[in-house]
């Protein structure tokens, strides 16, 4: 199996482990919201079967059971704190205000409701640009500004009439027949003035109203004549009982109490929708987890976060409750959903509503509720076991992983020894390189090393004996030709003098083939010698080009420097010698009279020395072999002798630079290109 295929499987049974303890804690958490739910659903039918039995819990006035009143009745919410009347809305703030408007637009009022015990609080903000108060010099009736307040009592209305010549205190008056057993004394209150109208903040018993509550301001405007603005859920014509006021009972608050457990909220829900009974009790350690590790909760409740859930519908402020489960309730079917925790981040909220339900029809509905901390809570300790087995589990394949990669790092180190022990300083191969018998990458790496290092070694020793085979090679026929010439002079005059030239002519081509190859052989040696200096490209190429200009007259050189000066780490000589062998060589190709371009650019961080010619282009099958020695293409029947070393000994210059020689065709030509490496002023 290949190294790769090893790796991959090694990875993959350590990624099955997290993958596996996270399906598992979700199908453990899936199991424990079922079982949630269930429990919910069963407290839910205990507080509902409670209901059915005694309708009065949720409808202490069995007239409001039968509905179909169209006016706006007003919602009373339940409170245990203190409420100071003082015509300000200082402990109002979780009351939501519901608004009333009057037909021309001109006033308009917000009213709250509350009951803490047996005493029922209302507040009530008017938006009026113009008050107007009670004058009793006018009428000892009230006049101006004021409230009419109608209750329900005996089956009979009861109206009382709320007015005030200033700010400050108030009390009610009747103003109809009223019951002897009601004190009008009873509903007081203050009215308070603001930038916007006024305040007016009363408390009466919850007893006096009848369950019904009705209400309307009359809005004098002095401007218009003392004309009249009636603004409330009633108005001084309606002859109907007032509309209902829908409040918390207290013995459905202390059914709830009694059965609502730590951690759970239960809401009932009458037919219309209001919500008439809630209670929640939180649990004693408010600390979600107990004394588990923070880290570890986090870390449960990431993995079974569910980002898509919605946070819980709120109570409306006409007291309805708009939420799916609910709806489905009333219309006489059980229903679960699920929400996001507003209050705890990563926590979700199940919510279970159950239908109430009597022979004479529906009732209402009662919905439990119970955050997901519930039952996490009990699974942290469980989740922590789970967490500390994987992590082992990952441990011990981590140690195997390392142990593995160990054994590889083994195999590499040894193969890199190897290889920089299988060529010595003078770059020849030392010795037979280990070749490893297993069947992986590596081992066929070593083996392909082996391989490589064995053709260095034969093209190693095919370089060495080069230049001693043809010293050896050529010196024989130098002898045999030097031999003729001597027999030739005591020849026939008539043919001496043909066979003398050409022995001649031969003699002088091998001693300049043999001077040649000594010269780069030589130039060779010395050029791993020379060392680099900083050079300034700029400088050498203008003192160089007047020389090439009167050497090559026949051609037309052009010359081209870059403004920035051009700096290099470089031996002069050498890069000398490099030009040299490519501007002979354009001059070679190149047609009389063509046109020889020597450039310096810049080109990234490279300096680039171009040599370009016009004359034939370079063949296409010439590729990488064109700098290689005793590499040519020139003219065979040249009388000049070309061994195909200029270009290589350019190679060799470029390679001790560290840098890099091109060559490239052109529109009219070729050109050659030097890469030395820019070095900072």
């Amino acid at each position: 199996m290949s190294l790769r295929r090893q790796l991959l499987v090694v990875a993959l049974l350590l990624l099955s482990l997290p993958w596996a303890g996270c399906q598992f804690v979700r199908e453990m958490e899936g199991a424990l919201r079922a079982g949630q739910a269930q429990s919910l659903m069963a407290t839910g039918e205990a507080v509902a079967g409670v209901l059915a039995q005694y309708p009065t819990l949720i409808y202490p006035h069995a007239e409001r059971r039968a509905g179909g009143d169209t006016r706006r009745s007003l919602y009373a919410v339940p409170t245990t704190a203190p409420v100071i009347v003082d015509g300000y809305d200082d402990g109002w703030e979780r009351v939501q205000a519901q608004s009333f408007g009057a037909r021309d637009g001109a006033a308009g009022v917000e009213a709250m409701a509350q009951t803490r015990g047996d005493t029922l609080y209302l507040l009530f903000r008017v938006h009026d640009e113009e008050i107007v108060y009670h004058n009793p010099g006018l009428s000892q009736e009230a006049n101006g500004d004021r409230l009419v307040l109608r209750l329900w009592q005996g089956g009979q209305r009861q109206d009382y009439v709320l007015a005030t010549s200033a700010p400050g205190q108030v009390r009610a008056r009747a103003a109809s027949v009223r019951q002897h057993s009601l004190d009008p004394g009873r509903i007081r209150g203050v009215w308070q003035d603001d930038n916007n109208g006024y305040t007016l903040e009363l408390e009466l018993p919850l007893s006096y109203t009848g369950g019904r509550l009705g209400f309307y301001f009359i809005n004098e405007r002095l401007r218009d004549g003392r004309r009249k603005t009636f603004i409330g859920n009633t108005s001084r014509g309606d002859s109907a009982a007032p509309p209902w006021l829908v409040y918390n009972p207290g013995p459905l608050r202390a059914l709830l109490v009694a059965v609502v457990r730590p951690g759970t909220e239960i809401a009932v829900l009458d037919r219309q929708g209001w919500q008439v009974g809630r209670v929640q009790r939180q649990v004693a350690n408010t600390e979600p987890g107990g004394d588990t590790f923070w880290l570890l909760q986090w870390l449960y409740r990431t993995i079974l976060a569910d980002d898509d859930l919605r946070a819980p519908p709120q109570l409306g402020n006409d007291g309805k409750l708009e939420a799916p489960e609910a709806e489905a309730a009333l219309a006489g079917r059980a229903a679960h959903q699920r929400y996001r925790d507003a209050g705890q981040a990563g926590r979700t909220l199940l919510s279970s509503a159950v239908p109430v339900t009597t022979i004479n029809g529906q009732l209402g509905a009662v919905l439990v509720r119970e955050s997901s901390e519930t039952y996490l809570s009990l699974t942290d300790e469980a989740f922590g076991r789970l967490l500390g087995y994987s992590t082992v589990a990952m441990l011990l394949g981590i140690g195997a992983l390392l142990a593995y990669a160990s054994v590889l790092s083994w195999r590499i180190r040894k193969l890199s020894l190897a290889a920089s022990r299988a060529v010595d300083d003078n770059g020849r191969v030392a010795g037979d390189f280990p070749r490893s018998q297993l069947q992986d990458e590596l081992g066929e790496l070593s083996r392909e090393y082996g391989d490589l290092l064995q053709r260095v070694r034969r093209y190693n020793d095919y370089l060495h004996s080069l230049s001693r085979k043809l010293s050896h090679e050529l010196r024989t026929p130098i002898a045999v030709i030097q031999g003729s010439l001597d027999n030739l002079e005591a020849s026939d005059e008539s043919h001496k003098a043909n066979y003398i030239t050409r022995a001649r002519e031969g003699l002088a081509r091998l001693q300049r083939i043999l001077t040649a190859m000594g010269e780069a052989s030589a130039l060779e040696d010395s050029i791993r010698s020379q060392p680099l200096v900083p050079t300034t490209l700029n400088q050498l190429l203008e003192e160089i080009f007047p020389v090439y200009r009167d050497l090559y007259k026949q051609h037309g050189l052009a010359l081209a420097l870059p403004s920035t000066k051009a700096e290099t780490m470089a031996a002069p000589e050498l890069l000398v010698q490099a030009l040299d062998k490519l501007l002979d060589n354009a001059a070679s190709f190149a047609p009389e009279g063509g046109q020889i371009r020597l450039r310096l650019v810049e080109a990234g961080n490279e300096w680039h020395i171009q040599v370009a010619n016009q004359g034939p282009p370079l063949p296409d099958d010439l590729g990488d072999t064109l700098f290689e020695a005793m590499v040519t293409r020139r003219d065979p029947g040249s009388d000049e002798v070309h061994l195909g070393l200029g270009l290589h000994i350019v190679r060799l210059v470029m390679e001790h630079h560290e840098g890099k020689v091109m060559a490239e065709n052109t529109e009219d030509g070729v050109m050659f290109t030097l890469a030395l490496k820019v070095t900072a002023d």
